[in-house]
This record gives structure tokens, C-alpha cells and sequence, in this order.
């Protein structure tokens, strides 16, 4: 965790808005290593933070992300091959791990969170949880194309079918695609399998969770409702 203003870091574990942060800090209720904390003071991850002698953590709080992963930004913790990875971009105070991956020559939304349940039923085939594409591929794209997608492709490099999905023409190059699976580049060789290549890949949407209006490199907070209604859609009881 990189250094974060006080009254920002208790906002983020949850504990109250940024304001009322402030008159805690103010009313001298929060330490910081044991010490009354002062005003506009700053915290690092190896800080200890209390609050009327409760200790406080950024992993208190469920926290799910909405981040729009770059072209050319590798899905990976550590990687020393690899040039630049996604947590390189997302400075984040708490720890926070992917839902799914993209490759590196992909883009779009990619959700991160600090529940290891919930990221495992989100990645979980069984949960046939949507994932919406914009694609563009080397041909036109015509009906029939779109038919044998949504009717499933037989990928032999894995020897299994894919499910039906949906599939719509958005212009002559590009279409859209509703995916209830997560198999190793499926896209990709589902596209191959139809004979043609994909030439650009934007994952737009995850379950209810919209890209929206986030430029690549950026990320929003889920507010609690949306939290809340992935937790539902997952089938892991919340308080």
C-alpha cells in the first residue's frame, strides 16, 4: 500500500466518509502505532490504525473494483517478463485480486476484489455468469458467421464445444458477443475455428457490471447495491 492521506484511509476500510473522518481524527479517537493521530497525517501499509482501540483494515470492508485494462498490460501479480501488469496501473490501498483474465493484447472491464470467495465464484464456469465482447475480426461479418457462434464451435485444440451464446452485427467488421463461459482465449479460437482472427477484443460488460464511461487505466468503486446484487448472482449469503 502505497502512503494515503488518513482521513482517505478510513474512508476506504469503510469505517465512515472522508468528512466525518476528519472530526474523529479531530475529537483525537484514532491512533496511529499507538500514537493520537494528528491532522492531515499520512499511512503506509506497515502503519497500525485504531479507532477507539479497534484496530482498522482496508480488508474489513468487501471492496469490488471496476477497472478498464489497457491493450499491451499483462493479467498478472508478478511477472518478470512481463513489461507492464496490471497492477502497475491500479494503485489501490488494500489488497485486491482479478476475476477473469485478459490477454495482454485485449481490453476492457476486468473486476477485482478482496474477497477470495467471491472472485472464485465469479471465475466459476458452473455459475454461467454473462461476459459481454465488442469484437472486430479480419472479414466481414456476415450472418452466417454469427450463426455458427451462437450455435457453438467445436475447438479441437480442446476437444469441446462451446455453449450457445449470443451474437449480433454491430458494423461490417465487428459484432457483439454474450459469453456464459471463461475457456482459455475462446474468443479468439472460436473466431479461428469460423476462419477468420480477431484484430480487437473489448470486454464491455461482467454479469450487471458495465465498462461505462471508465478510460483505460481507470477504476471506479462498486457502490454497495451493486456489491450486494453480485454477491445475490453468486449465491454467497451477505449480512
Amino acid at each position: 500500500m502505497e502512503r494515503m492521506r488518513l482521513n482517505k484511509y478510513l474512508a476506504h476500510c469503510g469505517v465512515c466518509s472522508r468528512r466525518e473522518a476528519d472530526r474523529l481524527i479531530e475529537e483525537g479517537r484514532v491512533e496511529v502505532n499507538g500514537t493520537t493521530a494528528q491532522m492531515g497525517c499520512a499511512v503506509s501499509g506497515s502503519d497500525v490504525v485504531s479507532l477507539e482501540g479497534r484496530r482498522i483494515q482496508a480488508g474489513d470492508r468487501k471492496v469490488v473494483l471496476a477497472f478498464y485494462k489497457p491493450v499491451g498490460v499483462t493479467c498478472t501479480e508478478r511477472d518478470s517478463h512481463a513489461e507492464k501488469t496490471i497492477f502497475d496501473l491500479l494503485k489501490y490501498p488494500s489488497r485486491v485480486t482479478y476475476a477473469g483474465r485478459l490477454d495482454k493484447d485485449s481490453e476492457g472491464l476486468l473486476l477485482l476484489g478482496n474477497d477470495g470467495d467471491l472472485i472464485q465464484a465469479m471465475m466459476k464456469g458452473s455459475g454461467s455468469h454473462e461476459k459481454e465482447y465488442v469484437v472486430k475480426i479480419n472479414r466481414e461479418v456476415t450472418e452466417e458467421f454469427l450463426e455458427k457462434m451462437r450455435r457453438g464451435v467445436y475447438l479441437e485444440e480442446l476437444g469441446v464445444t462451446t455453449k450457445k451464446c449470443r451474437a449480433e452485427r454491430t458494423g461490417m467488421f465487428t459484432f457483439r458477443l454474450v459469453l456464459t463461459q471463461g475457456l482459455n482465449r475462446q474468443i479468439k479460437r472460436m473466431c479461428l475455428a469460423c476462419g477468420c482472427r480477431v484484430r480487437e477484443l473489448k470486454r464491455v460488460r461482467v454479469m450487471h457490471i458495465e465498462l461505462g464511461d471508465l478510460r483505460p487505466g481507470e477504476y471506479r468503486e462498486l457502490d454497495r447495491e451493486d456489491v450486494r446484487r453480485l454477491y445475490r448472482e453468486c449465491g454467497i449469503p451477505t449480512k
